[in-house]
């Protein structure tokens, strides 16, 4: 994340004559020091004179009195230098401070400062101020550390135009969205980092520019809608504005799956409670059939077996499907990568798998329903492979490893099947391909990758046989909240 707050600020020195802020005429008068030295040479004569006139009058010769004239003078040249020094000293020390705190040092202190003289309070106040101001400080550099790092943290692009458009800040989730790599974009023109459109977008705007993304290695094309929120802040006395923009395909999904779940909890109800009596009634009967003539008798048991069957396999195909329902929520613990993979892997047993190790890497995430998400992509990988090793006579091949980046990880699975020819319907709950499938796989995978704040996508390569599944966790957001 790249935030640019404390942008350089041109500084004035102080000037060297003093303006009155309220006519704005300088003021050409003597300075401070030589006021004092007027007055103190105006003290030695009024003190002088006195006691020449009074020698004088003693009747001492010349010689005395010009003896005793350059020991008074010398004896009264001591004290006002001391009492000049004893007099500027506190307020050049206080100047020096005033100064630092001017080029925003706020740790000198002002020495022997009391309550009860002028000077004294003067000094406290001062000392107080820079505290205050080291203090207001730090909590800033606080603050802007936790916008830091919840700015990184964040999925959805963030960014930050001055009022001459140019960008003043930006996270990484919008680095990677708008692919603006490894070049520095703080202050460039949105115009020049070809934003301007999302720049002129008004609140709760849908983003144009990322309408589809067609990728030049898979077959699958990912349609993104970003939903725009606008506001404006000021920043050193001068507007600008935070663009903050959210995917509205993770909303919908989030929807879809609502209605999915109380589609489930219907449905269950309905067919269990029809289930419950044709299960009793079929087994009823069929501790009748003993008084039923023999002939008879085989074709009725045959056909209350038939009913009994399907009715407990469509309890089991409910009881599958209430797993959508009722997931739990996860129970974060922390976890490494390579034993989740090991122990996916370790699973799956109808053929070798090639197991990619990849970088060393802690997770927080529910073990248990991470795994059973990359269980039911695996299977899936799994039954492509050895199918098409069925028809081709081709090595089934499925390689499984993961890859790391700096907000999130992703599982990545290939194998060597078909392909996918259709995407449209892989996660719609019931949908399948396969003659013993229940629909739920893909289904469930994504339901627990968005409890974790992360995707599950299958892409269809272009250049090979075969697909790839993928499931991104991020690593550095707390699950609970959004």
């Amino acid at each position: 994340m790249v935030f640019d707050p404390h942008r350089s600020r041109k500084r004035n020195p102080l000037p060297h004559e003093l303006i009155d802020n309220s006519s704005g005429v300088k003021d050409r008068s003597f300075s401070f020091e030589h006021r004092i030295l007027a007055w103190l040479l105006a003290a030695g004569i009024a003190v002088c004179c006195p006691c020449l006139l009074l020698l004088h009058r003693l009747g001492l010769t010349r010689l005395e009195i010009a003896a005793f004239t350059c020991l008074l003078v010398g004896a009264y040249t001591q004290l006002a230098r001391l009492f000049f020094k004893q007099l500027l000293r506190p307020l050049q020390t206080l100047a020096n401070i005033i100064a630092a705190i001017r080029e925003e040092d706020y740790s000198f202190r002002a020495r022997r400062g009391r309550r009860g003289d002028t000077v004294g309070d003067l000094t406290l106040e001062v000392n107080a101020l820079s505290s205050t101001l080291q203090r207001q400080r730090a909590e800033v550099q606080d603050a802007l550390s936790l916008l830091e790092r919840v700015l990184t943290s964040m999925h959805s692009p963030v960014v930050a135009f001055d009022n001459a458009t140019r960008l003043r800040v930006i996270n990484s989730a919008a680095r990677e969205t708008f692919a603006l790599g490894a070049s520095d974009p703080i202050g460039r023109t949105a115009a020049e980092l070809q934003l301007d459109q999302l720049l002129a977008l008004p609140d709760q705007g849908l983003y144009p520019g990322a309408a589809t993304l067609e990728s030049p290695v898979f077959k699958t094309s990912a349609a993104i809608r970003w939903s725009v929120r606008r506001t404006t802040f000021r920043l050193h006395g001068l507007p600008h504005t935070l663009l903050v923009l959210s995917d509205v395909a993770a909303v919908l999904r989030e929807e879809e799956r609502l209605a999915w779940q109380r589609l489930i909890r219907v449905l269950s109800h309905e067919i269990n409670n029809s289930l419950t009596p044709i299960s009793s009634i079929a087994g009823s009967l069929a501790r009748l059939t003993e008084r039923l003539p023999l002939d008879a008798r085989e074709d009725f048991e045959r056909g209350l077996f038939v009913i009994e069957d399907r009715a407990a396999s469509l309890n089991r195909f409910l009881q599958a499907y209430q797993r959508l329902a009722h997931l739990p929520a996860p129970t974060l613990q922390a976890v490494s990568a390579e034993r989740i993979v090991t122990s996916t892997a370790q699973m799956e047993t109808r053929m070798p798998l090639n197991l990619v190790v990849g970088e060393t890497v802690i997770m927080l995430c529910d073990p248990d329903q991470v795994q059973q998400a990359l269980i039911n992509l695996l299977q899936n990988a799994v039954d492509a492979a050895l199918a098409h090793e069925a028809e081709s006579n081709t090595r089934a091949l499925v390689t499984f490893t993961w890859t790391v980046t700096a907000a999130e990880i992703t599982f990545v699975i290939e194998d060597s099947g078909l392909g996918i020819e259709d995407a449209s319907n892989l996660f719609v709950p019931f949908y399948t391909t396969k003659p013993k499938g229940s629909g739920i796989g893909l289904v469930l995978a994504q339901q627990i990758a968005s409890a974790h704040h992360g995707r599950v996508a299958i892409l269809s390569s272009k250049t090979k046989p075969g697909c790839t599944a993928t499931l991104s966790l991020p690593l550095s957001r707390t699950i609970g909240g959004r």
